[in-house]
């Protein structure tokens, strides 16, 4: 077996305050070899990721430990010295392209610029058309001089994958690298990794929340929970047999499109760095846990050669079995709430209209989630801005409860306004930074209903209950927030509304798969109780499945196939669904575990 090209040992990094953020990691990657790093939002994954950079974000140090890759410290030196071994030794490919791409400059500049920093004297151009090539990008000079604004998301990643490996580093990390993209954009930079990392011999660290996606290209796989490592091993071996309740409660959330079921989210949230109890990190949202675990912290155990636990409790963790299948919501008799009819939306002008949406009818009644799935650029979110009124249609008509809504909202009456609402992608572009949690659930309740202070107070108090947070959330801002908890905030604000409809636009794509678990099964509990609408947008076969009771395929604007979601995923017609669904990711051959 060869040397690790990647050692990490007892990593310890800490605020300038002294609180640890991550504390006793320690990991090894060998060449070739894919280690993916799981685990919540706040766990330490991105944290521990920088270091192997020999970097640490602002307020924040490196305290202890040794981070050494292909022979060279990177927690050793002055940050001269480290900085000339990134890019060259090891290199970072982030979530979002955009942060690495300068907009200004042209995608062969952007990927050049490396060599000229790290391999003096080599021929920037040619290196930037080879390093395009090898990921299946057009190295031509028409394709180099593009700007990044003129690719796709999927072409960005790629143009910041060869940017990243044109130095031909041993190492290479990449933090949530596919998250957001659809499923075929997603399965085709997956594809990509793996074939560079087989030829190249590259040592990966895949950091990532989505253990379904992990499991199609990770070796081994290390979880982390609280700044600590709570389990490491084989891939199949975790996957098939978790030995900590953690990791099982990770696996237990992931949606499934071939075995749809109920998500079961992990209990409590996640503990911030500052508030970790004395023992076992985990020990407060854990069913095992007995005395010894909230005094001492568990030291790390071998539940099989190469596979490590920290859990005192570990062999009591219940094996993976077979969940609950879903059983669809039956609206034969429902009424119609909504209502699209030939639906036609463009953009541009006149005279260089692009048509976005060509000729789609659907309807949704009462108390049914219909969704829409397809790749970026399908059209889905068109659809959505037109129901709600923030896009007008060029052609058909929008009715709800049997009568016309007009093309903007600002023209349709209140009534209208506060019976449809709208859940955003990104909680945090759609809350006022400037106010408060209460006010920004408050506000809807007042304008839109007309209720009075005192009552839009009591509105904030129960909704915030009734999205499983807490109370003293009201008084913070949004930034203080997890991206999951201003997930709920915006749900619970247009929950205030009393809406008939809500229209979902790809409410989970970032979140944990814990988080997103606990806002499905929010949004199924709602269903059940108010008989509430969901428009449900999403790339995410599993999550779609889990959830909807039909589904409309979308492809470059026109319906490709519909029905009901077990049939569709069962029995695909048509071979662009058939593609979809063989591009998604899955758990193939684990069990789906069950409550």
């Amino acid at each position: 077996m060869s040397e690790s090209v990647v050692r990490i040992d007892s990593l310890r990094v800490e605020l300038d305050s002294g609180e640890p953020i991550v504390e006793e990691v320690s990991l090894k990657i060998r060449p070739g070899e894919v280690l993916g790093l799981v685990g919540e939002s706040g766990s330490g994954k991105t944290t521990t990721a920088l270091a192997l950079l020999g970097y640490a974000r602002r307020g924040c140090r490196i305290a202890s430990g040794t981070v050494e890759i292909d022979g060279h410290v990177l927690t050793a030196g002055d940050e001269h010295s480290v900085r000339a071994l990134r890019g060259r030794v090891v290199s970072y490919i982030p979530q979002d392209p955009a942060t690495s791409l300068n907009p200004s400059h042209r995608v062969g500049n952007a990927v050049g610029e490396m060599l000229r920093t790290h391999v003096p004297g080599s021929d920037p151009e040619r290196g930037a058309r080879e390093a395009l090539e090898r990921v299946h990008l057009p190295g031509d000079r028409a394709f180099r001089r593009r700007f990044p604004h003129q690719l796709s998301g999927g072409q960005r990643q790629r143009v910041a994958i060869a940017s990243a490996l044109v130095c031909e580093p041993p190492a290479v990390v990449m933090d949530e690298p596919t998250t957001g993209l659809d499923v075929v954009t997603q399965a085709r930079i997956l594809e990509e990794i793996d074939r560079l990392r087989r030829e190249d011999g590259l040592a990966v660290l895949y950091v990532s929340h989505d253990l379904a996606v992990v499991a199609s290209i990770a070796d081994h796989l290390a979880v982390m929970y609280a700044g600590s490592l709570v389990e490491d091993g084989a891939a199949t071996d975790i996957l098939t047999a978790p030995s900590h309740p953690y990791t099982r409660g990770l696996i237990a959330s992931i949606p499934d499109h071939a075995a749809p079921r109920r998500m079961n989210g992990i209990p409590g949230v996640s503990i911030e760095v500052g508030a970790r109890p004395p023992g076992c990190v985990f020990a407060p949202r854990c069913s095992q846990q007995v005395a010894r675990c909230q005094q001492e912290m568990p030291g790390r155990q071998d539940v099989a050669p190469g596979h490590r636990v920290r859990c005192f409790e570990w062999q009591k963790t219940p094996s993976l079995s077979h969940g609950a299948s879903l059983t669809l919501h039956s609206t034969q008799e429902e009424a119609q709430v909504l209502e699209v009819v030939s639906l036609r939306a463009e953009y541009g002008s006149r005279a260089t209209a692009t048509v976005a949406v060509e000729d789609v009818t659907f309807n949704v009644s009462r108390g049914e989630c219909v969704a829409l799935v397809g790749e970026s650029g399908s059209g889905k979110t068109t659809i959505a801005r037109c129901v709600v009124g923030l896009h007008p249609p060029a052609a058909g008509s929008v009715r709800f409860d049997g009568e016309p809504l007009a093309a903007l909202a600002k023209n349709r009456p209140q009534e209208s306004r506060r019976r449809i609402q709208i859940v955003f992608q990104d909680p945090y572009e759609s809350l006022n930074p400037r106010h408060r949690i209460r006010d920004a659930i408050a506000r809807p309740a007042r304008v839109l209903r007309g209720v009075s202070r005192q009552e839009a107070e009591a509105a904030v108090a129960e909704l915030l209950e009734r999205a499983r947070l807490p109370a003293a959330l009201a008084e913070r801002f949004p930034a203080e927030l997890s991206g999951g908890e201003r997930q709920r905030v915006a749900i619970a604000r247009a929950l205030v509304a009393q809406p008939d409809l809500i229209v979902c636009d790809e409410i989970t794509s970032a979140l944990d798969v814990s988080v997103q678990a606990a806002v499905l099964d929010l949004l199924a509990e709602l269903r059940a109780e108010l008989g509430l609408s969901l428009l449900f947008i999403s790339h995410d076969l599993g999550v779609v499945a889990g959830i909807a009771d039909r589904v409309l395929v979308l492809d470059r604007g026109r319906v490709r196939e519909e029905g009901p979601v077990s049939t569709v995923v069962a029995d695909p017609q048509d071979v662009y669904t058939q593609e979809l669904l063989a591009a998604a990711p899955r758990l193939e051959g684990v069990a789906s575990p069950s409550a």
